[in-house]
C-alpha cells in the first residue's frame, strides 16, 4: 500500500465517529432545506462550499428573505468566531504541510478539529496526507448527508423532531474515546470545568467564545511550563 492508501485507511476509521453523526445530522440539515422549500441542490451546494452546520442552518431563513451581505456576514462570524481559536492552537500542528493546508483550514470543523486535535498519528503515517483524509472524509460525510436529506425530504411524513441531538451524542463519544487515550486528564477536565463556568456566568447563548478563550490561554500556559 502506498502512503497515500494508508494514510487513508487510518483516517476512515478515526472518521467513524464523524460518519455516524454527519451522516444523521445532514439529512436534518437536507430535510429541514426542503421544508423551506428549497430542492436538494442547495443543502449539497451549501454544504460543499459553505460547510459550516449552524451556519448553513441559519443560510436557509436568511436565503428566503431579502438579501443584507453585512449582516449575513456579521452572523455567520459570530456563530463561528470559535473556529479562530481552533486555527490558532493548530499552527504548529499544520505546519509544513505545504498546499495541504489551504482545505485543512477550509475543512476545520468543530468535529474535525476535535479528531485533528487530539489523535495522534499512526506509526508509519504520512502525518500531512492522514490530516488530510480525516478533513476531507468528515466533509464527503457532511455533503453525502445534506443531499441525501433533501432528496428523501419530500417522501418522509413523519415528526423528525429531537434528531439533532445525535451531534451532542457523537460529542460525548469522542470526549469518552479521547479520555481512554490520555494519560494525563488535565486537558479535559479543565475543558469540563472552564466550559460548565462560563455556561454558568455567560448563559447558553454566548458561552463558547469565552470558554475557547479563557481554555485557549489555561492551555497556553500548561504548555509553557511543560
Amino acid at each position: 500500500m502506498g502512503k497515500r492508501r494508508i494514510a487513508l485507511y487510518h483516517a476512515f476509521h478515526t472518521s467513524l465517529p464523524i460518519m455516524a453523526g454527519y451522516g444523521f445530522l445532514g439529512l436534518t440539515y437536507g430535510i429541514y432545506m426542503h421544508e423551506l422549500g428549497f430542492n436538494f441542490l442547495y443543502p449539497m451546494l451549501l454544504a460543499i462550499t459553505v460547510y459550516a452546520g449552524s451556519a448553513e442552518f441559519l443560510l436557509g431563513n436568511m436565503l428566503l428573505g431579502s438579501f443584507h451581505p453585512l449582516q449575513a456576514f456579521l452572523m455567520v462570524l459570530m456563530v463561528n468566531a470559535r473556529h479562530l481559536f481552533y486555527g490558532l492552537s493548530m499552527l504548529e500542528k499544520y505546519k509544513g504541510l505545504g498546499w495541504k493546508k489551504f482545505f485543512l483550514i477550509f475543512g476545520m470543523s468543530d468535529e474535525t478539529f476535535a479528531l485533528t486535535s487530539a489523535s495522534k498519528i499512526p506509526e508509519g503515517t504520512d502525518k500531512g496526507w492522514y490530516l488530510l483524509w480525516i478533513t476531507w472524509l468528515d466533509e464527503t460525510y457532511w455533503v453525502i448527508g445534506a443531499t441525501l436529506g433533501g432528496l428523501i425530504g419530500p417522501f418522509l411524513t413523519f415528526d423528525l423532531k429531537g434528531l439533532d441531538f445525535v451531534l451532542t451524542a457523537m460529542f460525548t463519544a469522542i470526549f469518552a474515546d479521547n479520555w481512554l487515550r490520555e494519560k494525563d486528564h488535565t486537558s479535559s477536565i479543565s475543558g469540563l470545568i472552564i466550559s460548565g463556568l462560563c455556561l454558568t456566568i455567560f448563559s447558553a447563548d454566548h458561552f463558547i467564545i469565552p470558554s475557547m478563550v479563557i481554555i485557549l490561554v489555561f492551555l497556553t500556559l500548561k504548555k509553557g511550563k511543560v
